[in-house]
């Protein structure tokens, strides 16, 4: 056989590999996704987290404005730890492929910044995490929480949201309180509410309502 022709086999067996583990990742993914360490595996099994937070796992010291306050703050708060969060909706987009979600294109966490005034830029926002898993809980009730459907409903509006606090390691550089200073800024720190499992849009005039 050519060794062209065994390259050209070996990468359509790739795709197909491939191919065949995204349709499988898209029906199912373990909490702990792909993971080749231990410290990957809890990470992932954090950020995929299905337990609601009871009322005994917030911390009512946690707040935008405490979360905003600048200064080295990969300690400031607990993992273990849950919190409600107030504030304006700046964007609405969706995360990256990534291993905790089995790298499949169609499981992709949704990125909510958040922020005290309509208009802040990224390095003065708060992302709200709605993960896969979230959104799968969501759909189980019969709620649309799509990226798309989270953009129209929630941008520009005052929220409110309830989950899991985290400190997302990866984004530690990129963050105004780990980082300060740096160019490349998108956001005001590495904690984030993820998953975040229950959210309100609040609008002005009206009663706060879950987002059905």
């Amino acid at each position: 056989m050519r060794r062209s022709t065994r390259i050209l086999l070996l990468l359509l067996s790739a795709v197909t590999l491939l191919s065949i583990a995204s349709i499988v990742s898209t029906s199912y993914c373990p909490a702990a996704g792909i993971a080749v360490s231990g410290e990957t595996r809890a990470t992932h099994e954090l950020k995929n987290r299905t337990a609601l937070p009871q009322q005994w796992d917030f911390d009512t010291g946690i707040s935008l404005s405490s979360m905003l306050e600048p200064g080295e703050d990969s300690r400031r708060y607990s993992a273990s730890r849950a919190a409600r969060i107030q504030g304006y909706v700046v964007d609405v987009s969706e995360g990256g492929i990534e291993l905790a979600n089995c790298y499949s294109p169609w499981r992709r966490d949704t990125h909510i910044g958040i922020a005290l005034r309509p208009e802040a830029p990224p390095r003065e926002q708060v992302v709200m995490e709605i993960s896969a898993t979230s959104r799968d809980w969501a759909e189980g009730l019969g709620r649309d929480w799509s990226t798309a459907t989270l953009k129209s409903a929630l941008t520009g509006h005052w929220c409110y949201f309830e989950g899991w606090m985290f400190f997302d390691s990866s984004h530690a550089h990129e963050s105004e309180n780990t980082a300060p200073g740096r160019s490349g800024n998108w956001r005001a720190t590495a904690w984030e509410l993820h998953p975040v499992p229950y959210l309100e849009v609040k609008k002005s005039g009206s009663e706060p309502r879950p987002l059905e």
